[in-house]
């Protein structure tokens, strides 16, 4: 058997494809890795409960999600990094009187500081995730929230960047960018875990296709991003694999020797 590896995906644009399906060529990769008895583990942008059911149906149980901020190995949490409180507040208070609306994201579920917004619903369903958005403004109060949606055009977060060192804005959607800590990043979450396992440093694998993949993509010595990722992605890996729906998961696989 090869040395043990471990090897952390992206969800979208890297397990799901845009119609946010995991390609068969995939499924039989992840479980052929499973069974070389190589440890497979995801890196995500989204909330836990945004890809539960994708969990289960790849039999994964470790997980760096919130763009690392909340990381839970073989099941159990291993590390929380929420938003400063007292800052969040006044970036809510901020964005209401630019008209700019908040989604707030705890580890459970997710709220937001206005009702029905149109924007929001647009960019929430291009994940076509099957859950309602509830109204309230004071869900990010007296609780810990890992990370929060912002909505607002190209180029208006550099308004909450300058105001709001503490937090970095990272865009995930024309219309939208996800906020989270200014020191959290994939990359720290998937450090947590590495820092548990036996597995040496060159042993690490990342595949990721977009700007909050870019400090893994950087700091994982194999990593590959998908042929169709974000130019930056591709400019930040070691290696650049066909696209999701070309097989890009199991040819980038092929290209590491892992299958």
């Amino acid at each position: 058997m090869a040395e043990q590896h471990i090897i952390f995906f992206d969800i979208d644009g890297t397990l799901l494809n845009e119609e946010k399906e995991v390609p068969d060529s995939t499924k039989k990769a992840i479980a052929d890795l499973k069974e070389a008895g190589h440890e497979v583990a995801i890196a995500t942008g989204r909330a836990p409960f945004f890809f539960q059911s994708l969990r289960e149906e790849l039999g994964i149980d470790t997980y760096v999600c919130f763009n690392g901020q909340y990381v839970v190995y073989k099941g159990e949490v291993i590390h929380q990094n929420p938003l400063k409180s007292d800052l969040l507040e006044d970036l809510a208070k901020e964005s209401l009187a630019n008209e700019h609306p908040i989604v707030f994201m705890g580890e459970e579920e997710m709220k937001a500081n206005v009702p029905d917004h149109d924007v929001v619903k647009e960019s929430l369903a291009s994940l076509k995730i099957d859950m309602s958005l509830e109204h309230d403004p004071t869900y990010n109060q007296g609780r810990d929230i890992f990370q929060s949606l912002l909505f607002c055009e190209e180029g208006e977060e550099k308004f909450y960047e300058e105001k709001y060192s503490a937090f970095n804005f990272v865009r995930w959607h024309p219309r939208s960018v996800d906020v989270v800590p200014a020191e959290g990043s994939k990359a720290v979450g998937i450090k947590k875990v590495t820092d548990l396992l036996d597995i040496p440093a060159e042993n690490h694998v990342a595949f990721g296709d977009s700007l909050n993949d870019l400090e893994m993509l950087t700091e994982i010595p194999n990593s590959v991003a998908m042929g169709d990722g974000h130019p930056r992605a591709k400019q930040a890996a070691k290696y650049v694999t066909e696209a999701v729906n070309d097989d890009g998961i199991l040819k980038g696989l092929q290209m590491l020797g892992l299958l």
